[in-house]
């Protein structure tokens, strides 16, 4: 099989694990099992990106583990995009065997397709990685150092997780990066941001945040497979009942962690009949719940999730502009494709995000799902080979976005410090700011509307 064609393959298989929430149903006790050994690593310091814990992964998939140096589940710190607080997040982290290529491995940050909002709905948890095994296995066996971001608050039950909080999610995939050289000291500070759904979001805003945040990172680039990246539409079709079964489960998501994100959110605005009955079973992700959630799903009716009146409506409304992208220029290429039209985001919407993006002066290669071949444009990238830019009025290739000064107003004030191998040749103009970013202070979100009692 062809390096190209084994590619291609890689990018189907990462297309294919387009998930809302919840998409196992392994039994609690199946999770990956973890030895008791720690590997070695630096584990110094205590800022975004430091590596906390670091062990292997005893159940990994046997073709897998016969592709890895190290397979293993880590711990690390990471910044929250609600409070700006530093959360531990765990993740996994695949090293392929061999000599690393010139100027180190290269880093595919993975992001987590959505996998829940339990704390026990973690790939790294996971026999499978809930899905994404084949990806990884073919990423790792092009030669790439493949880790996986778990986000905030899944894998660990010391904090909630932000569901669809793109800055958040951005963080933990840099963090996540970070965390990886600190692991692997061959590693290169040369990555890219690969996801779908949910994952596809994190990557859209990795891109972004890279230019404040990165330091210590030379990111090449962002893939975004139908990316939960416009966000604002669900407001008004969920008041007005027009939300999908998978659009459904994916508000309820979002609105579980409302109160825990946002203490005194009127949680009861927005849910009715069979979804406030049964709301615990909607948040499952593992284990025999998750049977019954597809039970509840079917129960709902059009009006059991959503605002209850225009209040609340304008409310939530405000809430998810804060996550919605793009909020500022990318510091990277990126590849984006839109959804199927029953998908999680209709496909009209993720078209107008990218027209934003590309007005911002990104470069940006939008192609229909059966036209992305993810890892091929992953390999250009690294090769530095110019990104094609389809935005209206672009150049048919470009090798950076025409601006990377950052105008996003949630970004963290961090220590940004980079470890490992030598950094890998770059231009300039790809290089994102390794310099302390000056604090942006996070804008307050709207507060909640008492509006009433629900129906």
């Amino acid at each position: 099989m062809t390096a190209r064609r084994m590619l291609r393959i890689a990018a189907a298989a990462l297309a294919a694990v387009l998930t809302v929430a919840g998409c196992s149903d392994e039994a609690p006790g199946r999770g990956t099992q973890r030895s008791g050994q720690v590997l070695p690593g630096d584990y110094s310091g205590a800022s975004p990106g430091t590596l906390v814990a670091a062990q292997p992964l005893t159940t990994v998939d046997p073709e897998l583990a016969g592709l890895t140096a190290i397979s293993a589940r880590i711990t690390y710190v990471s910044t929250s995009g609600i409070n700006d607080s530093h959360p531990k997040v765990t993740g996994s982290v695949f090293l392929p065997k061999g000599q690393p290529p010139e100027g180190g491995w290269r880093i595919i940050a993975l992001a987590n397709p959505g996998s829940g909002i339990k704390s026990d709905c973690a790939p790294s948890s996971s026999p499978s990685l809930l899905g994404l095994l084949p990806t990884v296995r073919l990423m790792v066996g092009a030669g790439y150092l493949v880790a996986i971001t778990d986000y905030q608050g899944i894998g660990l039950d010391e904090t909630y997780h932000p569901y669809l909080d793109s800055t958040t999610e951005g963080f933990n995939l840099i963090d996540l990066a970070r965390a990886t050289r600190k692991l692997v000291s061959a590693a290169s500070t040369s990555w890219v941001a690969v996801g779908t759904g949910q994952g596809g979001q994190a990557a859209w805003a990795a891109a972004e945040l890279a230019t404040d945040y990165g330091g210590g990172l030379r990111p090449q680039g962002a893939v975004a497979l139908a990316p939960t990246a416009a966000l604002e539409w669900l407001a008004d079709a969920s008041a007005a009942g027009n939300l999908n079964r998978d659009q459904q489960l994916m508000l309820q998501q979002y609105l579980a962690i409302m109160p825990q994100a946002y203490p005194g959110f009127p949680i009861e605005d927005y849910r009715r009949g069979a979804a406030r009955d049964h709301w615990d079973t909607l948040s499952a992700c593992r284990g025999p719940a998750v049977a019954d959630r597809t039970g509840v799903l079917d129960s709902l009716g059009p009006n059991d999730l959503g605002p209850t009146t225009p209040a609340a409506a304008d409310a939530l409304r405000g809430y998810l502009r804060k996550a919605t992208l793009p909020q500022a220029p990318a510091a990277a290429p990126m590849l984006i494709t839109p959804g199927a039209p029953d998908g999680l985001v209709p496909p009209e919407q993720t078209a107008a995000a990218v027209d934003r993006a590309c007005a911002m002066g990104d470069v940006i290669d939008y192609v229909q799902p059966d036209e992305a071949d993810a890892l091929g444009w992953i390999t250009d990238r690294f090769n530095g080979v110019p990104a094609p830019n389809t935005c209206p009025g672009a150049t048919p290739t470009s090798t950076t976005p025409t601006s990377t000064a950052s105008s996003r107003s949630d970004e963290s004030d961090t220590d940004q410090s980079g470890s490992g191998s030598d950094e890998v040749t770059q231009t300039a103009e790809q290089t994102a700011t390794e310099t302390e970013a000056p604090h942006h202070q996070q804008p307050a979100p709207p507060p909640p509307v008492e509006t009433g009692d629900a129906e």
